[in-house]
């Protein structure tokens, strides 16, 4: 009898249902369970295989990339290539040298320049591989390195909310607060204002619409909100 079969990598997207091994020497933890000579998954994640145990870490909630996305990115690594990228997902995500910038860049060159560890940027999705690697740009309107301001971060499925109908809701925000709001489609939110006051105070608008995205007459409550804190200040 052979000993055990593992069908998936270290890491690899997998869906509920699907055979993850074979064979009684791969024991089924978080997000697995077993079925005959079967380890199966029993939700949507990343698949780890530690030794000879297999589990899963969970995505759902998270934000799963879609060419064509506009969203907020942080620099968590430089290499001889470009950048590596966090994109508040579980997927890897690469700005090369070419998509970063139209200028000429030197093999060997300094790339903080462009874009150091712990920056910000606002980027675009123009390519997701079979690898589920993917591929960044910084070629298009609006797409920049950000300065200054505060980051926050919702669950990517509310964002539509919190743009609108038509970007009606974060309009609203922007008039009230006098703040600049970037919403990346990744769930990750730029804010820049005059003074912190007017940033504080579109950081605690946006979760609240987040907390309260399930609340009929949402707009007029938020207006309602602002109006209050407003007047207050």
């Amino acid at each position: 009898m052979e000993k055990g079969k593992l069908l998936i990598k270290d890491k690899e997207v997998v869906v509920p249902g699907e055979v993850l091994a074979q064979g009684m020497s791969y024991l089924p933890s978080q997000g697995t369970y077993r079925k005959g000579n079967d380890v199966i998954a029993s939700k949507l994640g990343l698949a780890r295989v530690e030794g000879n145990v297999v589990k899963i870490i969970p995505v759902s909630g998270r934000y799963l990339p879609k060419k064509g996305d506009v969203i907020i990115a942080k620099v968590t690594d430089i290499n001889i290539a470009g950048w590596t990228v966090d994109t508040n997902s579980a997927y890897r995500a690469m700005l090369s040298m070419k998509d970063a910038t139209s200028d000429f860049i030197r093999r060997g060159s300094d790339l903080t320049r462009y874009f150091d560890i712990d920056d910000y940027m606002v980027t675009k999705i123009f390519n997701v591989t079979s690898q589920n690697l993917v591929d960044l740009t910084m070629k298009g309107p609006g797409l920049k390195k950000l300065e200054g301001g505060r980051i926050m971060t919702v669950s990517p499925s509310k964002v539509p909310r919190i743009i609108g109908k038509q970007g009606s809701m974060v309009s609203m925000i922007k008039q009230a607060t006098s703040c600049n709001i970037i919403v990346g489609q990744n769930g990750v939110v730029f804010v820049k204002g005059i003074n912190p006051e007017d940033e504080i105070l579109t950081v605690k608008t946006i979760k609240k619409i987040e907390e309260e995205s399930h609340v009929a007459g949402l707009t007029d409550k938020i207006k309602e909100f602002l109006d209050k804190k407003s007047k207050k200040r």
